[in-house]
């Protein structure tokens, strides 16, 4: 693994002069279409700090959108993974299948809410495996309407698209997209008419309200939604809205999906984030963290859910892949090993004490929000509008980038700095990284 000081350290301007040529030839090679939040190129990363190609050192608030939890060196994802990959990487678990694959269903069924009997099948992606929860729901219930949520983000490939709500970037000019999506309102508390106390209730009642009416329960296969909306802005749901959506699923014979893919794995402090009011979804669709930077993804579910589709109706040539899941086996060692929930609680308590301090200080902070490792601000032109200053959000993270800090926007209307540390940072970079953020919102 990396052994890097964990100290910032910058000894260009960011990006550097190697960066920079790098960037000309990517230009040159690379589809336009492939964005990067900042063009800096990595040489190494280990536990809190980005080492790139002209020797700078950066804070890492992003973990790669949440997936190098554990950091992108972890001891035991190198060793699993590399052992793995002395003996073969890869057979293809449709032709001749192999131990790891068992054995990380085996772990998913062990940690993901409920004690009811579970399966899993495993995928590349977090798109491929919102998309084949879609395919198993239908294949159970024998319906096929998809209900979904406003600010949502389930991916890029057609299906997912039609899932998610945002347009730009994600679905602009793509379309057309897959039929039988419905989206209905979520209780986004920060910003509900009448108060957040009120969202919960009056949300879930809309939201149910629409689905009675305007599709009818009985042709709804599956109800998804990220338990901490990712893309939409971290976005917690009020208090009652997912346990309401929940029991109305129960009711009604749709297969509730909790899509994790951003939220799980320690993340938010918990194993997944929706046991945080004792959900336990149907479907549970995971990625990201669970593999330490490697490809992996899955769906976990009750045993008689996912044993719906036929056999070989599920599957894809590299899903599962032996060494992904040697790297997973190896992520979920080190989150029991360090105990990594509660290191997501630690970054919490110092996360929003700081920018709760920050929000007294400037006015440009609207909200503050979050749960865990999960947190973010929200930047508004007048608290008393609420109307969203995106030009703000991206000054302040081009001015963090500047100072050797890596940070993320995101949100419906791009107002969101999301902060995604990895678990195992150090509290003093944790500590620093504030102080840079602080400080760019002072000289704003």
């Amino acid at each position: 693994m990396s052994d890097i000081p964990q100290e910032r350290r910058v000894v260009t301007a960011i990006p550097g002069p190697k960066s920079q040529e790098l960037q000309q030839r990517r230009l040159a090679a690379v589809a336009a279409g492939v964005g990067s939040t900042l063009p800096v190129f990595t040489a190494r990363v280990d536990r809190g700090i980005i080492e790139d190609v002209d020797g700078n050192r950066l804070i890492d608030f992003g973990s790669g959108i949440a997936v190098t939890s554990v950091g992108a060196s972890a001891e035991a994802v190198v060793r699993r993974a590399s052992a793995q990959l002395q003996d073969f990487t890869h057979t293809c678990f449709m032709v001749t299948p192999y131990e790891g694959y068992v054995e990380v269903a085996e772990a998913l069924a062990e940690l993901t809410p409920g004690d009811h009997a579970k399966k899993s099948a495993l995928f590349n992606s977090g798109a491929e495996a919102v998309e084949n929860a879609v395919k198993i729901a239908r294949a159970y219930t024998k319906r096929q309407a998809v209900v979904v949520f406003d600010h949502g983000y389930h991916g890029r490939t057609n299906l997912t698209m039609a899932l998610t709500s945002k347009n730009m970037p994600y679905k602009h000019g793509f379309g057309p997209f897959a039929p039988e999506v419905y989206r209905v309102p979520v209780a986004y508390g920060y910003r509900w008419l009448t108060g957040e106390e009120n969202a919960g209730a009056e949300a879930s009642a809309q939201a149910i309200d629409q689905i009675t009416k305007q599709i009818g329960a009985e042709n709804v296969a599956a109800i998804i939604i990220e338990p901490v909306l990712g893309e939409g802005g971290f976005i917690e749901p009020a208090k009652g809205f997912l346990p309401a959506i929940r029991q109305f699923a129960a009711d009604n014979g749709i297969v509730f999906v909790a899509d994790e893919i951003q939220s799980g794995f320690c993340r938010t402090g918990q194993w997944f984030a929706c046991e945080d009011e004792g959900i336990v979804p149907d479907l549970i669709t995971t990625a990201k963290g669970i593999a330490g930077g490697l490809p992996l993804a899955a769906v976990t579910g009750k045993a008689e859910i996912m044993d719906a589709a036929h056999a070989g109706g599920l599957g894809g040539t590299y899903g599962g892949n032996p060494v992904a899941c040697a790297g997973a086996l190896g992520a979920i060692e080190t989150m029991k090993e360090l105990d990594l929930n509660a290191k997501a609680k630690e970054i919490e308590s110092t996360m929003k004490a700081r920018l709760t301090a920050m929000q007294e200080k400037f006015s440009v902070i609207g909200d503050v929000r979050g749960r865990g490792a999960m947190i973010a601000i929200e930047l508004v032109k007048n608290p008393a509008t609420k109307e969203p200053d995106a030009a703000s959000t991206a000054a302040i993270a081009k001015a963090c980038h500047a100072e050797g800090l890596l940070v993320l926007t995101c949100g419906t209307y791009g107002n969101v700095l999301r902060f995604l540390p990895p678990l195992v940072i150090g509290q003093d970079l944790l500590n620093e990284g504030l102080d840079i953020i602080e400080n760019a919102l002072a000289a704003l």
